[in-house]
């Protein structure tokens, strides 16, 4: 996540999504793909319809703010960065943002997966090491 501060508490413009750079709606759009979220899948959450989630991203209108506090709760972004690109928000596209909890959990199965598939393949050769061995001595 984008977070950047100053000392005297007034937050920076976030580069890629700032105002002069993106629009509330190109905020949104970003931030619902990066919580992997369709429109359908946002406005079902929301309690409202797809064509409502596609006007706020087109800028064509904008939320209210118990709708707006509620996106940007089921985004993990703050509002402010929602309107304005300051304050908490996602990385830029391309910047690594690191894992999720999910995402490691699934990494960690997969290399216990492999582990296990590559300790089995050991045994295995151990297994024809030992027949040749005992083949050839006799």
């Amino acid at each position: 996540m984008v977070y950047s501060q100053q000392s005297n508490n007034v937050f920076n413009p976030d580069p890629y999504y700032s105002e002069a750079c993106a629009t509330f709606g190109d905020r949104l759009c970003a931030a619902r793909d990066a919580a992997g979220l369709s429109q359908k899948i946002l406005a079902s959450k929301m309690g409202v319809k797809v064509r409502t989630i596609q006007a706020w991203e087109s800028d064509s209108t904008e939320p209210r703010a118990n709708k707006l506090q509620m996106v940007s709760a089921l985004l993990n972004v703050s509002m402010v960065w929602l309107m304005s690109g300051l304050g908490t928000g996602i990385s830029p596209p391309g910047e690594f943002d690191g894992f999720t909890e999910n995402e490691i959990s699934l990494i960690l199965d997969e290399i216990k997966s492999i582990r296990a598939a590559g300790e089995d393949l050991l045994s295995r050769l151990d297994n024809l090491e030992t027949k040749i061995s005992k083949a050839i001595k006799k």
